[in-house]
């Protein structure tokens, strides 16, 4: 069968920069009498039972290769059980011990305590002080491989490599794209309710390798990932009025977008990357702006005695949807990009009262995602884009702010109890099942998902 070869560079910032073919001969990955193999075990979406895959312990050359390779299969096996679509089998039930990973597993084994996938891996050090990361994703039913690759890259980004691993399990397994090779940005909030400081953080996606980029001197606020650039826009509180800043992640460098009279809220990235959209208020008022990031000309998107907010484009670019109160209580509305008639989405059928906000477009197009508030609590929800499917996720006494995976297939949002604690960051599947806590080091709000490295 075809084998893949990578070769990652120190600084493991996008797949793009990393990942390069043809670095390293696929000799090692080839079993030709298994050549061909073309199956693909689909998830449906909705509510399926979790798929049973065995992940033994990655082997290695030597004991401290061995090591690393134990971390590799716990970074892989829960990335897949976070999913919610796979079911890790206990290693204490295996069968067979894998010591080899060139010869076919003994699927009978596997087969006997219910795997229907098995993943086999190794991970070596090279002479030239890199590590060799390979590994086989097998059909067990059908006693074929589906996949076999190989990556190299510096030992200290072995965690870089367990979650592009993972990525290629899902992408194979469900037919979706991954989404664990991925960042998220988000507000680190420690100290007191009253002199709460608040960071700009970044960390992978599972909650590991947290960096912090701004100090605390300042109040910060929405970050988000630009779709095209290892680049963050935020807006920040210092002294005098508030400025959008995009902060480059790769040199540390930070600009200034603009500083603008009055409040400005929720900026955010165009898919292109080449613009940010935003909200201005000025007077009683909050009307939506775009700015061009390379002439700093702006453009006036709505024009209303209302507040319009929290502005999100769709993929394709062509629309957005937003946040206003002009019917009297805030709903999502739907608008060219270009500005013109706006089209209100959102309609509670349970709540006469209830109001809608934070829309945040599904990188798939398919959904927008928003807050509901209504009843006492605040709901997280998705619907389509013309506001039919309406499907509430998950409620409580205050979530807010959903972020889509880069697959569309999962969303990240804070949720804060109340009292003397603080907001922590939970994800859950569109399909409502799957609720889980990020685990971060303190307080954390405002979070958004970068999209995949690549």
């Amino acid at each position: 069968m075809s084998v893949t070869s990578f070769s990652l560079a120190p600084l493991p910032l996008s797949r793009r920069d990393i990942l390069v073919g043809g670095a390293a001969s696929g000799a090692g990955l080839l079993l030709p009498s298994l050549a061909g193999a073309q199956t693909k075990l689909i998830i449906p979406e909705g509510n399926v039972a979790p798929l049973p895959i065995a992940i033994p312990d990655f082997v290695g050359g030597t004991p401290s290769d061995g090591e690393v390779g134990v971390g590799v299969t716990q970074v892989i096996t829960n990335n897949l059980r976070r999913s919610g679509l796979f079911a890790p089998i206990d290693q204490a039930a295996f069968i067979e011990k894998i010591v080899n990973i060139d010869a076919a597993p003994q699927f009978q084994s596997w087969k006997t305590i219910n795997a229907q996938a098995l993943v086999t891996g190794r991970m070596t050090r090279q002479g030239d002080g890199r590590l060799k990361a390979e590994f086989r994703l097998w059909d067990v039913a059908a006693g074929q491989q589906l996949i076999g690759q190989q990556y190299f890259t510096s030992p200290e980004y072995w965690r870089r490599i367990a979650h592009i691993i993972s990525d290629q399990i899902y992408e194979r397994l469900t037919g979706d794209k991954g989404y664990f090779d991925s960042r998220v940005v988000f507000v680190d909030e420690t100290g007191s309710k009253e002199r709460r400081v608040k960071r700009l953080a970044m960390m992978d996606q599972d909650g590991a390798n947290v960096r912090y980029l701004t100090r605390g001197s300042d109040l910060v606020l929405t970050p988000r990932f630009s779709p095209s650039t290892q680049e963050i826009t935020y807006m920040e509180f210092g002294q005098g009025d508030p400025r959008v800043y995009l902060f480059n992640i790769e040199t540390g460098q930070r600009e200034i977008v603009g500083n603008f009279p009055g409040m400005s809220f929720a900026p955010r990235f165009s898919p292109d990357g080449q613009r940010v959209i935003m909200s201005l208020q000025q007077g009683g008022n909050s009307n939506l702006f775009v700015m061009d990031l390379r002439s700093k000309s702006t453009t006036r998107l709505t024009d209303t005695p209302a507040i319009d907010t929290s502005p999100s484009y769709s993929p394709d670019g062509t629309r957005i949807c937003f946040e206003s109160d002009r019917g009297g209580k805030p709903q999502i509305y739907v608008m060219a990009a270009t500005g013109g008639p706006a089209q209100r989405i959102s309609f509670s059928k349970d709540d006469a009262n209830g109001s809608y906000s934070t829309p945040v477009w599904s990188p798939r197009g398919d959904y927008i995602a928003f807050t509901k508030q209504g009843g006492g609590q605040f709901s997280i929800g998705i619907m389509k884009p013309d506001g039919s499917g309406e499907r509430i996720l998950t409620s409580g006494f205050h979530n807010e702010g959903p972020t889509f995976a880069p697959n569309g297939r999962v969303l990240m949002f804070f949720r804060d109890p109340g009292g003397n604690s603080g907001p922590s960051l939970f994800t859950v599947d569109i399909s409502g099942r799957n609720e889980l806590r990020v685990p971060t080091p303190g307080f954390a709000s405002d979070p958004a998902w970068s999209p995949l490295l690549s």
